[in-house]
């Protein structure tokens, strides 16, 4: 019997669990890493170290694959053409993948499908970033580097002219947006297989602190049913009309009148889909696996009223396998996601997930560990 090869590019954490997830299937990865020490690499059976903005080192690594997907989306879009055009099954495609590499281009497309945006346009200079605000509400605006962004690096809030220069030096174009009047920040989740089947998880907030998500809370509380069903459809419109396969991200705001407005896209597994690793019959990872090989896609339903995940940064304690009898004492129903890094002030190294009946103490729980393993509390 022969079991399909994934061609895994980028040895992130995302590959990691996508790796896991794929085992129970008996799904083999061959992973596209940067160095050995990435956190795929260093429990993938096939490791493959090279530059992935290579397109020889890409040809060479499909050979073999029987579908390439990815850990993020910053693969040049002309080498993945160049694959697909040789015959190897990209998954998002090119034509997808763009539109989560360019913020630009993701803008002017969700515009056309009539997707509801903050107001936005692709400025020329510091001089323009002042006209841009004066067509709308005035300073502060939000400037984004339309490539290259992730974790709140490559944004910018700018209050004044002079404040708008430090963007442009990074050599790409750069969008204005509105910055929105925005009651809390969510995510809807999707996934869709290249036949067309598409699963929806349940919208959740996300709670970020220094542009970095913190917690995740599934559902998100308080979320009228009419808006969260809004979210879950406009999500699966971007995921058709975009042909994405495999799982969408549509980050959302909820505006303080009741609306919601696209923030930003990412075509992979996704920081506020963690929580289904414990929370939902079928994971984003597993889900992730099973579209981009066309496999039927599994039930995205919660197993608990409440799930959160919080995540693990990394603080001034570097041995947090120490932390770990403390937190299993204590709640043994915890589940901890570790990704195999080096623990460094502010970097993600895992999560935690919990779940049950009362949010109060779901909160209280994952909190609690994601603070005792970082060594910020000690008791």
């Amino acid at each position: 019997m022969t079991f399909p090869v994934v061609g895994m590019v980028g040895g992130g954490q995302l590959a990691r669990m996508t790796h896991e997830a794929g085992i129970p299937l008996g799904i083999r990865f061959k992973l596209l890493s940067d160095t050995p020490k990435d956190s795929a690499a260093l429990v993938a059976g096939d490791v493959v170290v090279g530059d992935y903005r290579d397109l020889d080192t890409l040809r060479d690594f499909a050979r073999g694959c029987d579908v390439i997907a990815f850990d993020h989306e910053h693969v040049p879009v002309e080498h993945l053409r160049a694959l697909e055009a040789a015959g190897v099954p990209v998954r998002p495609g090119p034509a997808a993948l763009l539109h989560a590499h360019d913020k630009g281009v993701m803008r002017e497309r969700l515009t056309e499908l009539g997707v509801p945006c903050p107001r936005h346009r692709i400025v020329a200079d510091p001089a323009d970033v002042t006209r841009f605000a004066r067509e709308g509400a005035g300073f502060p605006v939000i400037l984004k580097t339309v490539r290259g962004g992730y974790d709140g690096k490559g944004v910018w809030v700018v209050r004044d002219e002079a404040g708008a220069a430090e963007p442009f030096r990074a050599g790409v174009p750069v969008l204005a947006e509105e910055k929105v009047d925005f009651r809390r920040e969510l995510a809807a989740n999707v996934v869709r297989s290249p036949s067309g089947q598409a699963v929806a998880y349940p919208v959740v907030e996300s709670i970020q602190v220094n542009g970095v998500c913190d917690t995740v809370i599934a559902p998100a509380p308080d979320l009228s049913p009419a808006l969260a069903l809004a979210a879950q459809e406009l999500a699966l419109k971007v995921a058709k009309e975009l042909d994405v396969v495999g799982h969408l991200a549509v980050e959302l705001f909820e505006t303080t009148d009741g609306r919601i407005l696209v923030n930003e896209l990412a075509m992979r597994p996704h920081n506020s889909g963690h929580w289904t690793q414990d929370g939902a019959v079928t994971s984003q990872f597993a889900n992730h696996v099973r579209a981009v090989l066309d496999l039927p896609l599994g039930d995205p339903r919660p197993r608990a009223k409440w799930t959160v995940m919080s995540n693990v940064l990394g603080g001034d304690y570097p041995d947090m396998y120490q932390a770990y009898l403390h937190c299993m004492a204590r709640d043994p129903g915890l589940k901890i996601h570790m990704y195999g890094k080096d623990v460094k002030p502010g970097r993600k190294v895992g999560h935690v997930n919990t779940y049950g009946d009362d949010l109060a103490d779901v909160r209280e729980r994952a909190r609690h560990a994601a603070d005792y393993l970082r060594g910020t509390i000690t008791e």
